[in-house]
């Protein structure tokens, strides 16, 4: 395993940093946060002028290739500034499995208008009756020249902005993606929030159509193929918790190196120092395990433990070090006005996607068991 960066990887980590500190703001973040949709244009119209939005995608569709890595390091510095723009979604939901299971015509028609900033994409993972999304509920059938897809999909990230969405659902020869409209007659959307204030939606497909020429993975065709969107998927939402993470801990370094107590910095105290000391513990185990499901995806090994492994440290790592982040900063870490408090609800809002950590840890179980 070869977890060093190339110097193109690193340039997009340097760029893509220096994009989001110039220009997430608190008074930014306030005045989207004040608006309809939660959603930072001028910086989604900046990320594309610099081609992060083309992360992932080749070169002929106007992107700058690479995939789930180089998707990760922008998600890293995003989370790292609670930036309001739908790029899990967009790169990780929609974008890299696009890139990897499209046709030709599909890649063609969706993926420069995603590079160029004029297209959002996302996906449909979660149902609020199937507990596993690799066995959709929502069900997929061939009726005339279409698939009617019948079911419900929740917490649906950007889908208010988004002009796709991948559907996973079953037909009588398995399960299949497909690429559906938001606008589709038989799309019925419905506004949800998320912890964090983000929007998201709960669609009712009652009969949606899609064509032939929309499906990107064939039903019963490729039974990997959702399990690697899936595993793309929470890898994506890791990397953010990484980014926010250490983020909130410098945050929290920095106010116990000013605060005083009793003639001296509160960080000065042996018990805040080791509270502090464990959770950079936490959040190196989050960003090693994070980058090894990362790299293991993009050299297309198997990654399902590595990923579990990821999930339980950014879902339990994260909740510790925002936990403590709020306790050492005392009465201010959760003043509004302070911006600590983003950090701890943007988290949350993660932790909830990932799942719990004991799910990760039973998983896991599971997996050790199945290979002995």
């Amino acid at each position: 395993m070869d977890l060093a960066f190339s110097e193109e990887q690193e340039a997009i980590a340097r760029l893509s940093r220096d994009i989001f500190t110039g220009h997430v703001t608190t008074d930014r973040l306030k005045e989207v946060e004040a608006g309809p949709d939660r959603f930072d244009r001028a910086l989604w119209a900046e990320l594309a002028r610099a081609n992060m939005l083309g992360v992932g995608i080749a070169e002929q569709h106007g992107g700058i290739g690479g995939g789930i890595i180089e998707a990760c390091l922008v998600l890293e510095r995003a989370g790292a500034t609670v930036a309001p723009v739908p790029l899990w979604p967009t790169l990780v939901l929609g974008a890299l499995p696009l890139a990897r299971f499209g046709t030709s015509e599909q890649r063609a028609a969706i993926l420069p208008r995603v590079a160029s900033g004029d297209a959002v994409l996302t996906a449909a993972l979660q149902e609020p009756n199937a507990d596993d999304p690799l066995r959709p509920s929502t069900i997929a059938t061939w009726e005339g020249d279409a698939w009617r897809l019948e079911g419900q999909k929740t917490s649906v990230p950007a889908a208010h902005i988004a002009e796709r969405v991948l559907v996973p659902a079953t037909s009588d020869n398995g399960a299949g993606v497909f690429l559906l409209e938001t606008h589709a007659d038989g799309v019925v959307a419905e506004t949800q929030h998320g912890t964090d204030g983000s929007i998201l939606q709960q669609l009712e497909l009652d009969g949606a159509a899609v064509l032939e020429s929309d499906v990107l993975v064939e039903p019963g065709t490729d039974h990997a193929a959702l399990g690697w969107i899936l595993d793309v998927a929470l890898t994506g939402l890791c990397a953010m918790q990484v980014g926010l993470a250490e983020r909130a801990l410098h945050m929290t370094a920095e106010y116990l190196s000013t605060r005083e107590q009793f003639g001296r910095p509160i960080g000065a105290f042996q018990a805040v120092q080791q509270r502090a000391a464990d959770c950079y513990i936490d959040v190196e185990a989050m960003r090693w395990s994070t980058w090894q499901a990362a790299w293991r995806l993009s050299e297309d090994l198997p990654a399902t433990e590595e990923v579990a492994i990821a999930r339980f440290w950014a879902s339990d790592g994260a909740h510790r070090v925002l936990a403590a982040a709020q306790h050492l900063h005392g009465g201010i870490g959760v003043d509004v006005e302070y911006p600590l408090h983003r950090y701890t609800l943007a988290s949350k809002q993660l932790e909830f996607t990932l799942g719990g950590a004991a799910h990760h840890l039973a998983r896991l179980g599971d997996l050790m068991a199945e290979a002995r």
